[in-house]
């Protein structure tokens, strides 16, 4: 059975390359693009049902392969998966336009793909995504029974049954189109990259760079994970892959366990937020606002740099209040050494930008010219004495298949999701509600919005929990006339903040397990470290020099004093400067750092606010001189004191 979900795997991959390269069509097949998904779903479900066993529900942490025989029902499964995806790939042209009429060929189909696909999405992304995806289905059922403004119009089942798979706008609407093109060639194009060595590069170079300096562990931890982080598209996977080094280097430097766990999870958390590729959910907003990729990534490079900027500011004074020295020098690998084996890893990547930004290429037309790049060096160049062989080739094809099924089961999910509330005209109540809630208020919708994407994120993989928040709380924030990109990237910070926040952090769970530490204390530790990741999206929301939008002096000024800010709120936080803080040292950092991250034109009265922050920050350098000042002769009388004692006893 091996062979077969190899070859399936193999073939799912395969098939959205050629398709990316528009390899189908110029063989002579014209298609629509329902047509090409129903053709890698009938792929994808077959992968499912024989690779993941019934009684494993699923979650990012699931293990994907199965250790036995496949059951008989199993295999089954497979085979209906199979031949319903394949009677869409060969219909969909003429059943798709027979909605009125609703022919029992097109009504059984639909619902034997529709069972399939949540019983899928149960094993691969678990339970609570499953129980989201059926709730809305029953909500679009007895929306006309809400009371007041949440009141939808009547759907028959049968109507949305027939609707949710033939209807270009639902199963195989937006998300789908967009996971089977641009994302799984992301995904291929991370495993090419690792595949030949590219994640021993990134730990390498960041532990050659960071390893000396205290709190070297945990530098080389955030380093690490930014860079391995904006490719997987997975803050677990992320966790696992650079933390079973990182983790047990910050336990040996000093770190507390649960510490060590925070910073990893942070920082593969924020991952998912740095461009280019922020983990994936970057192209789906591009296609959610239809703007292009280039207009989100350079809208979410200054956040994403001042969250970093904020990790690497608490890393060192965490080291400096405890103590704590940088790695052991025999462990430290020489950074040209490290450049010199691969040196070439950084040319995937001037690729991949230079076809995003400068040439305007599409998004999956970039990632299979990257990965191109990175197939050509290591065959070139290699990596300590290792090319990349067919093998290998073989394998990332196979295991980009395998990693991928669970994006196609939240895709189908996403889309039905999407296609309940418009169809039953919930949407629209469901945004009335969320503005009535709030009292008009928009400080109060952010909190709002902000607590439910944390909840409705908890356990969901990032590519489920944007598509999920695209659905149900941006149009709520958009209707309060916020800036779309601004509301976007809102929803997605703090969806992917549900990986860090207790008490369903699964990112904190997984370091977790690797730090041997509490999860819960993990994750309020997360919570502590990446303060910075919860107040960041609230100021780009009043002001849009954070995202790139305004003068250029005005951004430039906004993003130099945040830098301070941040770094006053650092101290704050960590409780430390050039010394530990007292309580009230501690809030008058935080006042300050607040103040000064706040953008100028924020609220009306933003210079106001950066006055308030300059003049505590002001003070607080002021009162720190005069206070090493006086300590200087104290600490000179009592070296002298000693000495005149040792003297005595002589």
């Amino acid at each position: 059975m091996n062979i077969v979900i190899n070859a399936l795997a193999v073939a799912l991959t395969s098939g959205v390359l050629a398709w990316a390269g528009d390899l189908v069509r110029k063989l002579g097949f014209l298609l629509y693009t329902e047509q090409y998904i129903g053709a890698m779903v009938a792929l994808a479900l077959p992968l499912v049902f024989l690779s993941v066993p019934a009684g494993r529900q699923g979650g990012e942490l699931a293990q994907r392969r199965r250790s036995g025989d496949v059951p008989w029902y199993d295999i089954a499964a497979a085979v209906a998966g199979a031949a319903a995806a394949m009677y869409v790939a060969f219909r969909f042209p003429a059943l798709s336009e027979e909605s009125a009429t609703r022919p029992w060929d097109g009504v059984i189909v639909a619902a034997v793909l529709l069972l399939l696909f949540l019983e899928g999405l149960r094993r691969t992304s678990g339970i609570a995504i499953t129980t989201v995806a059926v709730a809305f289905f029953g909500l679009a059922l007895v929306g006309h029974l809400l009371p007041g403004a949440l009141t939808g119009r009547y759907v028959e089942i049968e109507r949305l049954n027939y609707f949710l798979l033939w209807d270009s706008s639902a199963v195989f609407g937006t998300p789908m189109q967009i996971i089977t093109t641009v994302v799984v060639c992301f995904v291929f194009f991370g495993n090419a990259l690792f595949k030949t060595g590219g994640s021993s590069f990134f730990t390498d170079i960041s532990m050659a760079l960071m390893g000396r300096y205290r709190g070297g562990p945990a530098k080389i931890a955030i380093m690490a994970s930014s860079l391995f982080g904006t490719i997987s598209g997975s803050v677990v996977a992320n966790v696992v892959t650079t933390g079973v080094v990182t983790i047990p280097l910050m336990k040996r430097a000093g770190f507390r366990p649960q510490l060590a766990g925070a910073v990893e999870a942070v920082a593969s958390t924020g991952g998912q937020l740095m461009p280019p590729v922020m983990g994936i959910a970057a192209f789906l907003m591009a296609e959610f606002l239809q703007v292009p990729y280039t207009s989100v990534a350079l809208a979410a490079l200054i956040p994403a740099v001042l969250f970093y900027l904020a990790l690497f500011v608490q890393a060192d004074l965490e080291a400096a209040r405890e103590g704590l020295s940088g790695v052991d020098e025999s462990q430290i690998p020489r950074a040209l050494t490290v450049l010199k084996a691969g040196w070439h890893f950084p040319i995937p990547f001037v690729v991949l930008i230079a076809a995003l930004f400068w040439l305007n290429y599409e998004p999956e037309t970039a990632a299979l010219l990257a990965t191109a790049a990175v197939i050509a060096a290591s065959l070139a160049f290699g990596f300590n004495g290792k090319r990349l062989s067919l093998g290998d080739f073989y394998a990332t094809l196979r295991d980009t298949g395998l990693t991928v099924i669970d994006l196609f089961m939240i895709g189908a999910a996403a889309g039905a999701v999407i296609a309940c509330l418009n169809y039953s005209g919930l949407g629209f109540s469901l945004t009335l509600a969320l503005v009535h809630l709030s009292g008009g208020n928009l400080i109060g919708l952010l909190v709002i919005a902000a607590v439910a994407c944390i909840i409705l994120g908890m356990g969901m993989p990032t590519v489920g929990v944007y598509i999920l928040l695209a659905t149900l709380v941006a149009p709520a924030l958009i209707e309060m006339k916020i800036e779309p990109m601004a509301a976007h990237l809102f929803i997605l910070y703090f969806g992917c903040l549900s990986m860090i926040t207790p008490p369903v952090a699964i990112g904190a769970f997984a370091a977790a397990n690797l730090a041997g530490a509490d999860p819960m204390k993990t994750g309020f530790e997360a919570v502590r470290f990446g303060w910075v990741v919860f107040v960041i999206p609230f100021l780009f929301v009043f002001s849009g020099t954070l995202l790139m939008n305004g003068s250029p002096t005005m951004i430039l000024i906004d993003f130099l004093v945040a830098i301070v800010g941040v770094t006053f709120g650092a101290a704050g936080a960590m409780g430390y400067s050039f010394r530990p803080l007292g309580a009230l040292e501690r809030l008058a950092y935080v006042i300050a750092g607040l103040g000064l991250l706040t953008p100028f034109g924020t609220f009306g009265i933003g210079r106001w606010i950066n006055a308030v922050g300059a003049i505590f920050a002001v003070a607080l350098v002021v009162r720190e001189r005069v206070m090493r000042r006086r300590r200087a002769p104290a600490a000179q009388r009592s070296a002298g004191q000693a000495t005149t004692a040792a003297e005595s006893t002589l």
